[in-house]
């Protein structure tokens, strides 16, 4: 055992200056022989339980501390000084749990009240809250290092007498030594005043690395934290590389006059005897309305609520009611779900709309009764138990959704109920992820963009991604390592040391927590910005017996109530998405050809895919496909199997008659862990909480436990009645199956609002489109991909106009109206301004008229270009051009008529109406050319950022339809390397040179609908480099590469428009039929496909004739066909056909005529 631990030690929660992970850093006190180590991130506590349960796993004692920021005046002081910094360092060490519960005020209120650069407190409160901590005088920045540094002996004197007279015997001075000469002058002078003062010495080393080769990649740390790079020399930077964790003997050697500074740490290790308690619970009182008891209130609300719910209240609905009642109340979780109804109701109340239900607690009957979800869970046979188990004592999780709108008032209410001191968000802490610290670490390097972009997207984007696992996964990021220079070595050298470390704080996305007492009595709080948040995450929180709930914005809800508001205000008809009809035939048609862009949790290519294959004709198909399309199930043919089944092409088995009510509305697929639960439950007598321990223990996979829950499914299922084999049988499917199952309740619950968006964009497909759009404003490739959806369906877009625009999209006589605060640059203030005027003169006369009328300061000059550039100024009666030219002179004539206005000096005719004002200057537009339709896409483009009028690639619009193969958005849905030929317009153009020296570029492809990434090889660069240019339209012809899910191509050739005909002719075409006798269907379709194609290339036939030689027929000239790579997927498309060539000349093979060529009657 050592007779020195370390007391000041930075993990990677002291933000980007900290390089050491908790797990390493307590593994190596324990290799190193250190009965104890602490932690003492700067100003916070972030990793304080992490690390105190990382000791007590391991056998060292912990030291809870941090390294605060005192501040050299107030705490509320904010000013500046030259003479003297804002705050210094002080080391805090909890002895005990009133030193814990003290620092983690000190932590809070250096948040909450004193944040200047750093969460500082003052002296004023570290004395109000001293008990229980031992401080130590901290490193060259502390305050009395700092004052002696500077020969100031009498401050640093007064400085320990203030916290000698504080903290007695539990204040001690620290002396440091990393080879730094001013440090050696404050040790002397440390070692003195500690005699003076009778006060101990500690020796300590400022650990912010590991080792002592990491201080390089701690180096490049500091300069991700700084934003700058390793040669600025005025950078942030160490002034040692001795800031690591150094062994006994290391301390030893540096502090052999001062032993009793290493035994004194010892001391100090031995002072603390603090034990954390996580066996409490803080779980909020809700206060009925006009007092009395929380549980009587609960069962009324609860037996009201059922009664409203269903028209006759059956015995087993009363028996389910009870029984979940009960075990809420033995549990202690009433005020929990009375909390959850009471903000659910308010949202309700306010009109803000809340999700049907989510997770888990759909399952439950009493939150179905006090209107917390929406979905009746006896009717889709869900389990309380898989939401509430009462032989697994944990806390209840409910998750609702609310609008994105309204999230944020309903967090507003529930501060304001439960008080501001017991409510907080849930801290969240970002980290240096695989990809995204090759790029930092990149940029510190310096190493040039394009390459670290290039490293970067060879690292697949998945969760949980490391670069270990890429290395693995991708062997040309391998290749790019050994084959690399030492400047690409260092860069994965140095981002694999500080992957993973912590590398901001922001706030969950959804959690909140709401304690019995102040939160700052139970964890320690921050605050960024106006957001109050715990220091700890969330299942720290949930460890210390703290209630979290998640408040989700979802933004299918805004979308559904704002295309329920459009139907009730175009058609008059109220809508409640919660009482459509849930077996309507256009919704199902919808489903059935995959029309389903827009629809929730249904837009991908992969879904929809699925959608065209299951053709779902029932409520109960929305909830099974939910559950089905995912990696796992897909992976496993589930999918597959559910489709034959439902469409009687496989025969559905079941291994016995009782597993047949369970599993018969998933075909016999095992496809819910409610399945399971059922399972167990029937076939071998299982408690469904029984039932739901096992579906647990089967997603963990623990051999050991596996193996007592086996044997007592099986005798419980012989006892049952069923034989020993297909027990065993039935237990070894659900336990391959529980890895896929999926949760029925969220399944169901997010089934509805799947159907929801699918009903009203099959009933009312222009007012749901309109508020799809709507709701996407602030994305636009999501606008750009929702207007195209509107063109394939027949929708017309009627482009932004100032006179006719809302701020929103609208819908008039079938048409939707382009929403003014769409348009890029313009802003919600502009357009209110415009509105309002409008309101008031109805139209605009000219744009002098309008400068001289809407607030110039907020419809400036951008926005006004903005505008005009989108079309919206075309009503104004002149050319775009025109409209540009004069733009100064209207600002500038509008700003003096204002400014007149306001004076007085433009009011001399008395009470003239706001309507007719005007200054009277006469606009003159110049006489001058529009610009051109390349100009006005051009321009439309870049406000809109999206071609609405029009594109450039529709100039070619028959050549496309005559040879491109797919449209850039079909692209997702085909095969890995599929030879492809499409129509798009080249937007950018990235040029490097490969690691052969070869040029090749990068292109982005557009066609109107989609952008896509185009790669031109070194191999093929030279051959299309002429043309190679920015907003040049070309055909481009290459082969389909994947990169999680993202399809790009890999050109081959790029055709100019103009050659399409030349470049892709052939001489002729000669098909091989199977036989001379084709079935009449099989003719049909080849003839179709010919026909499709016709063009002047001579066409042949080609197949074995009754005889057993070649025969082969020449078709008539209607049949001879244009070549292209459309006809070369129509025809690989045809299942009969042995082939096709080119330009191959019939030699010696018997000639038959076509009338020999017979079809079976």
């Amino acid at each position: 055992m050592s007779d020195f631990v370390h007391l000041h030690c930075h993990t990677d929660y002291s933000l980007l200056d900290g390089a050491t992970k908790i797990n390493d850093l307590v593994e190596k006190a324990h290799r190193t022989g250190m009965r104890a180590v602490a932690i003492t991130d700067h100003g916070n506590m972030f990793g304080a339980i992490e690390f105190y349960k990382k000791c007590k796993n391991t056998g060292v004692k912990p030291l809870i501390g941090m390294e605060g920021y005192i501040a050299s005046k107030s705490r509320f002081d904010r000013t500046r000084s030259e003479s003297q910094p804002n705050y210094h360092h002080l080391i805090l060490i909890a002895k005990n749990k009133e030193g814990y519960h003290n620092l983690m005020k000190l932590s809070s209120i250096g948040y909450l009240e004193g944040f200047y650069y750093r969460p500082r407190f003052d002296k004023e409160v570290l004395e109000k809250h001293s008990k229980g901590l031992v401080v130590t005088s901290a490193c060259l920045q502390g305050e009395v290092a700092y004052h002696l540094a500077r020969d100031n002996k009498k401050k640093a004197m007064e400085a320990i007498g203030w916290y000698k007279e504080v903290f007695g015997d539990d204040y001690y001075l620290e002396v440091q030594d990393h080879g730094i000469p001013e440090q050696d002058k404050v040790n002397a002078e440390l070692v003195e005043l500690s005699k003076k003062f009778e006060i101990p010495l500690i020796a300590t080393n400022d650990l912010h690395y590991l080792n002592h080769d990491d201080h390089f990649a701690h180096d490049v740390l500091l300069c991700i934290g700084t934003a700058s790079n390793l040669h600025d020399q005025k950078r942030f930077r160490f002034d040692s590389d001795n800031f690591y964790m150094k062994t006994e003997d290391e301390m030893k050697k540096l502090f052999r006059k001062f032993p009793q500074a290493l035994s004194n740490t010892i001391e100090i290790a031995e002072k603390v005897n603090l034990e954390i308690d996580f066996g409490q619970r803080f779980l909020p009182y809700f206060e009925p309305p006009g007092g009395g008891d929380p549980v009587d209130y609960f069962r009324k609300l609860c037996k009201e609520g059922v009664k409203k719910r269903y028209p006759k209240v059956t015995k087993e609905i009363k028996e389910r009611l009870s029984y979940e009642m009960g075990i809420i109340e033995q549990m202690g979780f009433v005020s929990y779900f009375l909390i959850v109804q009471d903000f659910v109701q308010f949202a309700k109340k306010r009109g803000i709309p809340v999700g049907p239900g989510r997770g888990s607690a759909a399952g439950s009957l009493v939150a179905y009764a006090l209107g917390i979800t929406d979905v009746d869970p006896l009717k889709y046979d869900l389990l309380f138990e898989r939401f509430l188990n009462a032989e697994r004592v944990s806390m209840p999780d409910i998750d609702i959704d609310f609008s994105n709108e309204g999230r944020e008032e309903v967090i507003h209410y529930v501060t304001e109920k439960y008080g501001k001191d017991r409510v907080a968000q849930i801290i969240t802490f970002g980290t240096l992820a695989a990809r995204g610290v090759i790029r930092d670490v990149g940029r510190v390097l310096e190493i040039p963009l394009s390459e670290v972009d290039k490293i970067a997207k060879m690292i697949p984007g998945k969760p949980g991604m490391t670069l270990a696992k890429a290395f693995e996964q991708v062997p040309e990021l391998k290749e790019y390592y050994d084959q690399g220079d030492e400047r690409i070595k260092n860069l994965f050298d140095i981002a694999k040391r500080l992957e993973g470390m912590s590398r901001h704080a922001s706030t969950h996305a959804a959690g909140v927590v709401i304690g019995s007492k102040p939160l700052i009595e139970i964890v320690p709080l921050y605050k960024a910005g106006e957001e109050i948040s715990t220091q700890y995450t969330m299942t720290v929180l949930e460890e210390l017996g703290l209630l979290k709930m998640d408040f989700l914005g979802l933004k299918t809800l805004s979308i559904i109530d704002k295309a329920v508001q459009l139907v009730e205000k175009v058609e008059g008809k109220k809508i409640d998405p919660l009482q459509i009809p849930l077996d309507d035939p256009k919704t199902f048609e919808l489903l059935s050809r995959g029309d389903t862009k827009g629809v929730f949790q249904l837009e991908s290519s992969g879904m929809r895919d699925v959608l065209v294959r299951l053709k779902p004709d029932c409520f109960e198909d929305i909830i099974a496909l939910l559950a089905l399309y995912r990696p796992g199930p897909l992976g496993s043919g589930m999918v597959d199997t559910y489709i034959r089944r439902k469409h009687g092409e496989e025969k559905i088995k079941y291994d016995h008659p009782l597993l047949e009510p369970i599993l018969k509305e998933t075909k016999g697929v095992i496809l819910y862990q409610e399945q399971v639960m059922r399972i167990a439950n029937k076939l071998a007598g299982f408690s469904l909480n029984e039932a739901d321990n096992l579906r647990k223990a089967m997603g963990k996979k623990k051999p050991e436990i596996l193996a007592k829950f086996r044997e007592k499914f099986i005798q419980g299922a012989i006892d049952n009645g069923v034989e020993a084999k297909i027990a065993q049988e039935i237990f070894a499917t659900i336990e391959y199956f529980a890895g896929y199952g999926f949760n029925k309740s969220h399944s169901t619950a997010y089934a509805f609002v799947t159907y929801q968006t699918a009903y009203l964009k099959a009933n009312y497909p222009v007012l749901f489109m309109a508020a799809l759009l709507t709701c996407e404003m602030g994305n636009p490739d999501k606008i750009v991909e929702y207007v195209e959806e509107c063109r394939s369906m027949g929708i017309e877009i009627v482009p932004p106009d100032i006179h006719t625009s809302e701020e929103v999209f609208t819908v008039k006589d079938g048409k939707i109206y382009y929403a003014l605060n769409a348009i890029k640059g313009v802003g919600a203030k502009a357009v209110d301004s415009i509105l309002e005027v409008r309101e008031k003169i109805g139209k605009f006369k000219d744009l002098f008229h309008f400068c001289e009328n809407v607030d110039l300061r907020v419809c400036n000059k951008g926005v006004m270009e903005a505008l005009i550039k989108s079309g919206a100024m075309d009503s104004l009666g002149a050319k775009r051009s025109q409209l540009s030219a004069v733009l100064d002179q209207a600002i500038k004539e509008g700003n003096k008529y204002q400014k007149d206005l306001k004076s007085g000096q433009a009011s001399l005719f008395g009470d003239l109406d706001f309507e007719d004002a005007s200054s009277g200057t006469s606009l003159v537009y110049p006489e001058m050319e529009e610009w051109s339709s390349k100009e006005k896409l051009a321009y439309e483009k870049e406000a809109l950022g999206f071609y609405l009028s029009g594109h450039p690639i529709n100039k070619y619009q028959k050549l496309v339809e005559k040879f491109a193969t797919h449209k850039l958005a079909d692209l997702k849905s085909q095969p890995n390397g599929k030879e492809v030929l499409v129509a798009a317009m080249i937007l950018s153009i990235k040029k490097i040179v490969d690691r052969k020296g070869k040029n090749m570029a990068f292109i982005t492809l557009d066609d109107g609908q989609t952008t896509l990434e185009g790669v031109v090889f070194g191999s093929v660069y030279p051959e299309v480099s002429s043309y190679l240019a920015k907003d040049e339209v070309l055909f481009v012809e290459g082969k389909l590469s994947f990169k999680e899910d993202i399809p790009s191509i890999m050109v081959n050739r790029l055709i100019p428009p103009e050659e399409m005909e030349s470049k892709l002719t052939v001489k002729s075409l000669t098909l091989y039929l199977p036989t001379h006798q084709i079935d009449a269907s099989q003719l049909l379709q080849l003839r179709e496909v010919l026909l499709r194609h016709s063009g002047s290339t001579p066409l042949y036939l080609q197949f074995l004739t009754p005889e057993g030689t070649l025969g082969w027929v020449q078709p008539s000239r209607s049949y001879f066909i244009q070549w292209s790579p459309r006809l070369k997927m129509d025809l690989e498309a045809l299942p009969f056909l042995r082939g096709f060539a080119f330009n191959k000349e019939i030699q010696s093979q018997q000639r038959i005529s076509l009338r020999d060529v017979s079809c079976p009657t």
